[in-house]
């Protein structure tokens, strides 16, 4: 059992306060999941996902807020493809390393401009401009992702203690507020923005000293090297 989880989890690090029960529950999964359904059918199933949740944005602005709810399904369908479709190709001994790592990236940037896509359309005046904010600030902590990866060698999709599953399950509250009240995830979408930022230039300070520390390293060996000539 251990050892299986150690392949599944091999290729990166996770730092969130979810990660035990999240883990446990991918290593049930995966186990579960036909042989037929590949890696890149759950990449498709992740953003397909996405999608029903920029659908229901769509539906709850001409049609009703309880349309909203249905966001809360797409959600649940994109961590299911998301979390499972490099795990399951470490559990069956195929992985493929960067055309996973590629694929995944670009699709989780499609993924967030759908959403933010769906909330600009759902949002009211100024606040569509929230929208915009946070597909930029998710942006902003995929990318430094991408550079502590460039730097370290070891992948990290969390930032401290929330990742990608921890910002699904405040979307899903957010989506089922507003739902049943009305007029409250204008609210939420602000607190979520405020703490992308402040998460993004903590990380990014992080990002900036590890960046110094490897730069020092690779000094230190250039000059080992020149002097043992």
């Amino acid at each position: 059992m251990e050892e299986n989880n150690l392949r599944i989890f091999q290729d990166r690090k996770r730092t969130n306060i979810l990660r035990s029960a999240e883990q446990a529950t991918i290593s049930f999964l995966v186990k579960r999941v036909p042989a037929f359904i590949t890696s890149d059918m759950l990449t498709f199933l992740g953003t397909v996902g996405s999608g029903i949740v920029l659908l229901a944005f769509i539906l709850a602005t001409y049609y009703g807020k309880q349309y909203l709810l249905l966001g809360v399904i797409g959600l649940a369908i994109n961590w299911f493809g998301d979390s499972l479709d490099g795990r399951i190709a470490y559990y069956r001994n195929i992985p493929r390393k960067w055309y996973g790592f590629s694929l995944d990236i670009i699709m989780d940037w499609v993924s967030t401009v759908m959403i933010g896509v769906g909330y600009m359309v759902y949002a009211r005046n100024e606040y569509e401009l929230i929208a915009f904010a946070f597909v930029v600030l998710y942006g902003w902590a995929m990318i430094i992702s991408q550079l502590r990866y460039k730097i370290t060698d070891i992948y990290s999709i969390d930032s401290g203690l929330a990742g990608p599953t921890e910002i699904r399950i405040i979307l899903a509250i957010m989506l089922i507020l507003e739902a049943y009240f009305g007029h409250i995830i204008e609210y939420f979408a602000c607190f979520l923005c405020a703490v992308l930022v402040a998460i993004n230039l903590i990380d990014t300070r992080k990002l900036l000293k590890l960046g110094d520390i490897r730069d020092n390293a690779e000094r230190e060996e250039k000059l080992t090297k020149n002097n043992t000539r």
